[in-house]
């Protein structure tokens, strides 16, 4: 989606509304900077505001998502572009937050196994390893945790059996076994737990 159009599409129809950036901020209970970022393509309204701005705007979803008011005879070719596109920017940002996790687990891993050699080298007394190793199985857990919910975050896990595609709670995910991005989950639809298979689209 071009936010740069959208972004001035927002203006215009404010303007038609005879709306200042604040009485417009005051309505959709937000402030008027955040309006102002719509406006210069630097964000997107949050999915929440979208029904009730398009409301005071007078214009349909749609037309907000395309920038321009769009005319019947051009409805549904609109539409279904604009729906690819906001699959596309789905799958685009499920491939970034999937990314961000792999480097928090590598980098706390590398960091983890930095402190090992470290405690080895310079803490002398044996008591004093144990201590410094629990330590830093503490520090090293804390970026697993937040890991694990960037994991679930993004896309589904699939059933095997079924095709079910799986989305857990955090406490779901925590407690299943798993093997990489291969979870043991219970399958909602066929009942049966079985290893799941994380996949970042879902349907």
């Amino acid at each position: 989606m071009d936010q740069l159009k959208i972004g001035k599409f927002i203006a215009e129809q404010r303007k038609k509304n005879n709306l200042t950036q604040m009485q417009l901020a005051e309505k959709l209970n937000i402030t008027d900077r955040a309006v102002s970022k719509w406006e210069n393509g630097k964000a997107m309204p949050d999915v929440a505001t979208i029904p009730a701005l398009c409301d005071i705007l007078g214009v349909t979803i749609n037309d907000l998502f395309t920038g321009e008011v769009v005319f019947v005879e051009n409805y549904n070719k609109k539409m279904e572009n604009n729906l690819m596109e906001m699959a596309q920017e789905l799958e685009r940002k499920n491939k970034t937050v999937w990314r961000s996790m792999w480097i928090i687990m590598w980098l706390s891993m590398m960091a983890f196994l930095a402190g090992c050699l470290a405690v080895w080298y310079f803490v002398p007394e044996e008591i004093w390893q144990v201590v410094a190793v629990l330590g830093l199985c503490v520090v090293f857990l804390i970026p697993c945790f937040y890991a694990l919910k960037l994991e679930i975050s993004v896309g589904a896990y699939k059933c095997k059996k079924c095709g079910h595609e799986i989305v857990p709670t955090y406490a779901q995910a925590l407690n299943a076994m798993h093997m990489g991005t291969t979870r043991y989950l219970k399958c909602p639809s066929c009942g049966k737990r079985r290893w799941c298979k994380k996949v970042l689209k879902k349907n």
